[in-house]
C-alpha cells in the first residue's frame, strides 16, 4: 500500500470522528483513543474507502490494445482518452481500423443525405463506474478519403427497453 497525503488526511478524519463518537459512549479518554486507533483501519477500508470509490468517477487509463478492445467492449472507456490524445488511429485506413477495432457498431445518421454516413463509424465504450452515472460512453471515428481524420468522444443517455417502449408509444 502506498501512503499518500489523501490516505493520511482521511485516516485522521476517520480517527477523529470515531474518537468523538466513542467519547459519547465512554468518558475514559485513554480507552476511547485505543479503541479508535484499533477501529480506524477497519472503518476506513470497509466503509469510508468503498463509499469514496462509489461516489467518485475515477477509472484507470490504459493504452490502446486491439485484442482488449475486441474482447472486452465494456472496458473500452479505459483506453479511449489515451487513444485520442496520442492520435493512435489518425491516418489509418478503414481496413486497418476494422482489423484493429472490429466492425463498426453503427453509422452516424446524416440529415442532408437522409441516410447513414459510411464515413462516420461509431463504437460503444461501456459505462464508466460511478453511483450517479446515467451516461454511456461512445466514440465516433470520422474518415475522409478512406483515412481517419478525427475521433469524437461523446456520451449518450442510457435507455432501457421498457423506457424506450414507453417513448415509442407516445
Amino acid at each position: 500500500m502506498i501512503i499518500t497525503p489523501f490516505l493520511v488526511i482521511s485516516m485522521i478524519i476517520v480517527f477523529a470522528l470515531l474518537f468523538l463518537f466513542l467519547n459519547t459512549v465512554d468518558k475514559r479518554k485513554w480507552l476511547t483513543a485505543i479503541i479508535s486507533l484499533i477501529l480506524t483501519p477497519f472503518v476506513y477500508f470497509y466503509m469510508f474507502y468503498p463509499f469514496i470509490n462509489i461516489v467518485s468517477n475515477y477509472h484507470h487509463q490504459k493504452y490502446f490494445n486491439s485484442e482488449a478492445w475486441i474482447e472486452k467492449p465494456a472496458l473500452r472507456y479505459e483506453m479511449i482518452d489515451e487513444t485520442i490524445a496520442s492520435d493512435t488511429l489518425i491516418g489509418l485506413s478503414k481496413n486497418t481500423v476494422s482489423k484493429l477495432m472490429g466492425n463498426y457498431e453503427w453509422l452516424t445518421w446524416d440529415d442532408d443525405l437522409k441516410a447513414h454516413d459510411k464515413n462516420k463509424w461509431n463504437y460503444a465504450l461501456g459505462i464508466e463506474p460511478g453511483a450517479f452515472n446515467d451516461q454511456k460512453e461512445c466514440v465516433e471515428i470520422t474518415f475522409e478519403k478512406d483515412k481517419v481524420i478525427a475521433l469524437n468522444h461523446y456520451q449518450e443517455e442510457i435507455t432501457f427497453e421498457k423506457k424506450a417502449e414507453e417513448n415509442e408509444k407516445q
